[in-house]
């Protein structure tokens, strides 16, 4: 964002506001806490009182930082962070196995060999996703035009596969990174100016869908189904114009989520089975959009 804190008709800017109140004199009164600007106090913009303020700032932060950087529409890729690369997990997959060769036994080793031989299966969503972000991002970016940038949760596994794809083709990407009690970081990946923190879900969640033409969800746990499920409710009832939304991995997805017993008990239409759309490779899911009419370049021309 502009350094500069731009001021518009008479009124003096913020920037200035804090100039003119480093000008007063020294006494126990301007030392006092109180006497703070209000937008200035720390401690003060963290009392749980100031709750809907702070929602409010982490929602136009990143707009106003997407304005200027002139971000016209983007492509979410949602996805475990588990999933590691194939190159990785198929070290960490030999690795164990030697070990295992060496204690046959060990029913603890064997459990981990097994769920390291999972990894390693489960690594081509990785190179998959990797793939996806490359093709959108060096067909979509171009003759200066920022649209359809590729949009992740901004951690590892498949959010890193996308932001790391879009730096292949020397693209921008954005990571909408979330603050969680634990030590995290934003993958290297992701354009330093668009690499966002967030402490609120919701507010996480409306920036992943505010520029959104497409949405692509890869094998994921928790956070995965929260942000399919949200996004396919608010199209279902209607909160937002539809977009086509890809489910990669149709034996995983088919596994994990019986769509047909939700019909069938009456808890969906048949109908709802249309707003989404099952891959298996980056160019069929490529192939998809283009069809939709999703990332078409002409519109934005």
């Amino acid at each position: 964002m502009n350094s500069q804190i731009r001021r518009k008709g008479p009124f003096p800017s913020a920037g200035d506001v804090v100039k003119s109140a480093q000008l007063h004199i020294d006494s126990p009164q301007t030392r006092s806490a109180s006497y703070q600007l209000a937008y200035q106090d720390n401690e003060f913009m963290l009392r749980d009182e100031l709750r809907p303020v702070r929602l409010q700032l982490e929602l136009l932060k990143p707009e106003l930082i997407q304005i200027e950087k002139k971000i016209e529409s983007t492509v979410v890729i949602f996805g475990s962070a588990r999933i590691a690369d194939s190159e990785i997990a198929e070290k960490q997959y030999n690795k164990l196995l030697e070990e295992f060769s060496v204690s046959p036994s060990d029913q603890e080793l064997e459990k981990r060999v097994e769920s390291a031989r999972r990894a390693l299966a489960n690594s081509k969503y990785y190179e998959e996703a990797r793939k996806l972000a490359c093709l959108i991002s060096a067909a979509c970016q171009c003759n200066n035009k920022l649209t359809h940038v590729v949009s992740t949760g901004g951690g590892p596994g498949i959010m890193e596969a996308a932001n790391r794809g879009a730096f292949d083709a020397e693209a921008k990407s954005i990571g909408l990174n979330i603050v969680l009690p634990f030590e995290q970081r934003p993958n290297p990946y992701i354009t330093p100016e668009l690499s966002f923190q967030f402490h609120y879900f919701a507010i996480r969640k409306m920036h992943f869908l505010m520029r959104a033409r497409a949405l692509i969800a890869f094998p994921g746990g928790f956070g995965t189904l929260d942000e399919l499920f949200e996004t396919l409710t608010l199209i279902q009832t209607r909160k937002i114009e539809p977009i086509p939304i890809i489910l990669f991995g149709k034996d995983f997805w088919q596994r994990v989520i019986h769509f047909d017993v939700l019909v069938e008990e009456g808890m969906i239409s048949h109908e709802d089975l249309n707003l989404f759309h099952f891959v298996d490779t980056a160019e069929e899911a490529w192939a998809l959009l283009s069809r939709t009419n999703a990332l078409s370049i002409e519109e934005e021309e």
